[in-house]
């Protein structure tokens, strides 16, 4: 089965960078551009995901809500969480660490850290 990635960035340019960035995994990317989008591909159990990479700063549901739902969700508790955000506030990097991201990097990014940090999440997933 294909591994997938779930990309959760309401900026278009944003998302379809990291697309660019995650092209030479051999993962498909599945994209949202709200919380609220990505919560409902999350329970409709279609995508079996391999990892999430989310912004914080998005309308309505925010990244912080996301991370903290998915780890109180039981399919998808253990996913490997990427936060990718603008805020190089501390206070948001320890908290989006305390509810369970992963990794935490401030937008501008180094790609090459950025894909090798994925390529560490997936190959922690292969079964």
């Amino acid at each position: 089965m294909q591994r997938t990635v779930l990309i959760v960035e309401d900026a278009e340019t944003c998302a379809s960078t990291l697309e660019i960035i995650f092209s030479a995994l051999d993962v498909d990317v599945v994209t949202a551009t709200s919380g609220e989008q990505a919560w409902r591909l999350l329970q409709d159990g279609r995508h079996e995901l391999a990892a999430i990479v989310t912004d914080l700063q998005m309308r309505g549901m925010d990244g912080f809500e996301l991370i903290e739902r998915v780890r109180a969700h039981p399919a998808h508790r253990a996913t490997p969480i990427m936060v990718i955000t603008g805020t190089s506030d501390p206070q948001a990097e320890a908290r989006a660490g305390k509810l369970g991201a992963n990794a935490f990097f401030t937008k501008p990014y180094s790609p090459g850290v950025v894909r090798e940090k994925m390529e560490q999440f997936l190959n922690h997933a292969k079964p």
